[in-house]
């Protein structure tokens, strides 16, 4: 997704959709464990074309606030 300024699922492939969500994976193995949010379950919605980036983080926003 070089040099786009939008990751509305209307403006963007799930190629790239894909590409998007794999780039915020951290490279550090040490980041991974129970307190990370699995980013491909967390944006499953995203990528599939269905939710916004948005509406997964306030769904995420949301479930982590109840807990």
């Amino acid at each position: 997704m070089d040099n786009k300024s939008s990751y509305l699922i209307a403006d963007t492939t799930k190629e790239e959709r894909i590409a998007l969500i794999k780039s915020w994976i951290p490279d550090d193995e040490a980041m991974e464990g129970d307190d990370v949010p699995d980013l491909w379950d967390m944006y499953a919605d995203y990528i599939n074309g269905t939710k916004e980036i948005a509406e997964c983080n306030a769904a995420f926003s949301a479930s982590y606030i109840a807990e």
